[in-house]
Order: structure tokens, then C-alpha cells, then sequence
């Protein structure tokens, strides 16, 4: 059984019982966008004491709320009960309720085109907010008056925003105005629900466009303000022919795959944060634009970033290399072949290999150093980049030597003969340990 099915079966049941039961929000939404629903709610005028009756094994994930969650047919449904919300003291959820109609439950929803119903049994669509007008002319509008919509739950100023790219909707004037005009009270909304939704937005081909409007409403400001120092930060014309480093950003961002990762998402568009805060003119070379540094300070400054939304430990370690790492692409075919195999050994690697692709392709379109990689990448594949080692500190400690901080520079030295291809043996790395550190 579908979920949907599951849906329907459920509000066939309610209704069967003299109960109202209609599909409600984001899944009308997409099904009249013709986009597969992530998960189906059902509002209905059954109590929560009611809806238990009906499904007695239901779980009061949400009573106090009017909500109840049904398991059936292996599928897991929310039911909430039609509600009228009382006032949001902490910007988040009503500090009461009061089971009301379906008109009313529509007037406490957030966007207009989130505030439709459909009967699932006649196929009706229910609009008592112009939902089904603006999802038409592709306009994202508030339902009521903007400013209170955001003032009680402040992340829908975040939401308004994604709604706004994943769907390629206008945002209405009066609701874009609130945006910017509320775009404070996005401070006492959690970290861990505004990095949720940044997720979300970065992980949507309509990323570039995300990263614009948080910036032009001034979102950013409120729990990323680095982001906002790139605009205006001009960079040398001859390597960087696009603008600024905001409009660089941007462009790379547009230049990901749909479907790229939210680690690379975040990597692009962490790259080049440290540019304004390291930005220099060389007089002697003529007023030359410097940012010296940007890539360690970079980070750094990322890593703080991703700490205060309170990213996991998985995700900075994945970022922050990717970050402190993105200059040393234009090295790599000076490096000797020892340094080259353990650049590429990164476990990151193949993210920064796509980060530099549009790194470059964003600015001067230079390409010999990918080509270059991609090439030694396919020289390489016939074995490990780093192979198992010949020698190890046991082997140090038989002949003779204490475990100390030599003992790294050793085996580190025979592991760099290795990798060059002049060691092949456990053998003849015992013979040039022998030669250069002998007993």
C-alpha cells in the first residue's frame, strides 16, 4: 500500500465515523504541482480524543496541539485536529489552542499556497485563503497580514525563502517587505532550526538563488553575518573577471551539480569567507588586490560558522580541510610525486576536485590543473595511493632505536621513497634505513 493510499484509507475511516477529514498543506500543494508529496497530513474536526477512538493505536506525538499520529499499512500519518492558534510567546509554537472549522485552520497557516485542503474521497479542492490562485501565477504570499506570520513562528521567514527557490515562486511584495522587515527576530529562532532549512536550501539545485535572496533580505545577517561582508569585496579583475567575491560564490554555487552534497554545498560556499577580513592593495605591485592567508584564516572562520549552527563533527571535518585546502590546487603540478599522492589521498578529495572545477570555471576558466589530476588520477588507479608501509616502529625497535619523535621522521622519510616509486620492498626499505640511520 502507498502512503497515499494509506491516507485515503485513514480519512475514509474518520469520515465513515461522521467526521470531516481533509488532506491539508504540502501535500495538496505538490499534488496540484504534480510533484510526488514527502509525507501526508489530515486535518480533520475529530478531537484527538475522538481520532483515538478510531485508531485507538495511535500515538499523541502532538495532543495538547490536536495532534495524532497513525501507523497504517506500514505507513505513518499525521492527523492534527482543526485548530485556531493563540499567541507564539516564544517565536515558535502557540502557547494555546482552540479547536475551531476548516476556515479557521487555514487562517493560522503560514503561506497561502500551504493553506489549501483537498478531499481525498470527491477530489475537491478547498481555498479559503487564494492558495490555489497564487499556486498558479507562482507567487508566494502570507497568509493575513506578513509581519504577525513571521513574528509568530520566525522561521518562516527561513521557509518563505526556500519555498520561494525549490518551488521557482515569486515572492509577493508585501511579504518580501516583512522579510527584510522582521529578518531580526530570526535571532531567537534555535541554530539547530535555522541550519535545518539552510540544509535544505544548499541540498536544492536552487541554491545559488537561496544564497542570493538570504543575503538581499538580510537573513544572513542574523546567524551568518561573514556571508554578508562578500558583497562589495572586489577582487582582482585579471584572475576574477565576474565581480566580487559574493558574485563569485554565487556563480560557483550555480555551477554545482543538482544534486551535489551538502558537504561541497557548504565547502563552496565557506571557500572564500576570509577574503574581506584578509583583503590588502599591494601599492608596489601596482595596486594589486591580495587576499594572503585566506585559505588557513578561512578555516578557521568556517569552522566557528559551523559550530554555532551547530553542525555535526562529521560535516566541520569534511568542510573546514576542504576550505584550508582549495589554494593548494594551484601547486599541484610542482609538487613532488610523494606530496601529490597524499593530496589526493584526502578522503575529501573528490569533493575538492568539483570545488575547484567551479572555482575555476567561475573566474579565470582555467582548467590544466584538473586535467592535470584527472590524469595522475588514472596513472595512480593501478594501486593504492598509499600502500601499506614497508617498515614499522617494531622494525625501528629491533635495531636498536627508543621510541621519539625520530621515529615518525623515519618512517616518514622511507614512506616519501615509497610513494616515490624507489623503495618496493620491505627489503630494500631495511637496506636505506640501514644506510641513513644506521645503528
Amino acid at each position: 500500500m502507498t502512503e497515499w493510499k494509506a491516507a485515503l484509507e485513514i480519512s475514509r475511516r474518520l469520515h465513515d465515523a461522521g467526521y470531516q477529514a481533509l488532506l491539508a498543506g504540502g501535500c495538496v500543494r505538490d499534488r496540484l504541482l504534480q510533484l510526488e508529496p514527502k509525507d501526508y497530513d489530515i486535518a480533520t474536526n475529530a478531537t484527538p480524543t475522538q481520532v483515538l477512538e478510531v485508531f485507538p493505536k495511535g500515538n499523541e506525538v502532538g495532543a495538547h496541539f490536536g495532534v495524532i499520529l497513525v501507523k497504517y499499512q506500514g505507513h505513518m500519518v499525521e492527523i492534527a485536529t482543526f485548530r485556531t492558534d493563540g499567541s507564539y510567546s516564544d517565536g515558535r509554537r502557540p502557547d494555546h489552542v482552540v479547536f475551531s472549522t476548516a476556515q479557521h485552520d487555514a487562517q493560522r497557516r503560514d503561506f497561502s499556497i500551504n493553506g489549501l485542503f483537498e478531499d481525498p474521497i470527491s477530489g475537491e479542492i478547498i481555498d479559503y485563503v487564494g492558495g490555489r490562485k497564487d499556486l498558479e501565477a507562482g507567487i508566494l504570499r502570507a497568509i493575513g497580514e506578513p509581519a504577525l506570520r513571521f513574528q509568530e513562528d520566525s522561521l518562516r521567514l527561513m521557509r518563505a525563502i526556500r519555498f520561494s527557490c525549490s518551488l521557482d515562486f515569486k515572492i509577493e511584495q508585501k511579504t518580501r517587505q516583512a522579510i527584510i522587515e522582521c529578518a531580526p527576530l530570526l535571532a531567537r529562532i534555535s541554530p539547530e532550526r535555522i541550519r535545518d532549512e539552510l540544509n535544505r536550501m544548499l541540498c536544492h539545485p536552487s541554491r545559488a538563488k537561496a544564497f542570493d535572496l538570504l543575503t538581499d533580505s538580510g537573513l544572513f545577517r542574523y546567524f551568518w553575518p561573514e556571508v554578508m561582508a562578500l558583497v562589495g569585496c572586489e577582487q582582482p579583475p585579471e584572475w576574477h573577471p565576474e565581480g566580487d567575491v559574493f558574485v563569485h560564490t554565487k556563480i560557483m554555487l550555480e555551477m554545482l551539480e543538482p544534486d551535489a552534497p551538502l558537504e561541497l554545498a557548504l565547502a563552496v560556499l565557506l571557500h572564500d569567507i576570509a577574503k574581506p577580513p584578509t583583503r590588502t592593495i599591494d601599492h608596489e605591485a601596482g595596486g594589486r588586490i591580495r587576499f594572503n592567508g585566506h585559505d588557513a584564516l578561512g578555516a578557521e572562520m568556517a569552522a566557528d560558522m559551523l559550530r554555532r549552527l551547530r553542525y555535526s563533527n562529521d560535516i566541520i571535518d569534511s568542510v573546514v580541510p576542504m576550505v584550508a585546502r582549495h589554494m593548494q590546487f594551484m601547486n599541484v603540478q610542482q609538487m613532488r610525486t610523494a606530496k601529490l599522492k597524499r593530496f589526493m589521498a584526502s578522503p575529501t578529495f573528490d569533493f575538492e576536485m568539483e570545488l575547484h572545477r567551479v572555482d575555476c570555471g567561475s573566474s579565470n576558466g582555467f582548467t590544466d590543473n584538473l586535467e592535470y589530476l584527472i590524469a595522475k588520477r588514472e596513472e595512480f588507479s593501478r594501486e593504492p595511493l598509499i600502500p601499506a608501509p614497508l617498515m614499522s616502529g617494531r622494525d625501528l625497535i629491533q635495531a636498536g632505536f627508543k621510541p621519539g619523535p625520530l621515529f615518525s621522521d623515519i618512517l616518514d622519510a622511507i614512506q616519501v621513497e615509497q610513494l616515490e616509486g624507489r623503495l618496493h620492498t620491505r627489503e630494500e626499505a631495511l637496506a636505506y634505513f640501514l644506510q641513513h640511520w644506521p645503528a
